[in-house]
């Protein structure tokens, strides 16, 4: 389960920075991380923390939520 909910994160930050308009590199310099680091999020190779997901937030100008939109909850035993 973690693994098809953090592919949901990596999808939904991607389709989010595109309709922006930000370049990876854009948001990985507004966000002060590596433009690496960024790459390695939206492949859902690397899981960012909660102050990464509030900051790409932030700097998409978008709601929190919306980066968790379609993400399956957590049920007991996963």
């Amino acid at each position: 389960m973690k693994d098809k909910r953090l592919k949901q994160l990596a999808l939904n930050i991607k389709a989010e920075r595109v309709r922006k308009n930000f370049s990876q590199a854009q948001l990985a310099e507004a966000i002060n991380i590596s433009e690496r680091s960024m790459s390695q999020i939206e492949q859902a190779k690397q899981t960012p923390s909660v102050f990464i997901i509030f900051d790409i937030a932030n700097a998409l100008e978008i709601p929190i939520e919306e980066l968790f939109r379609g993400i399956p909850k957590r049920t007991d035993g996963e």
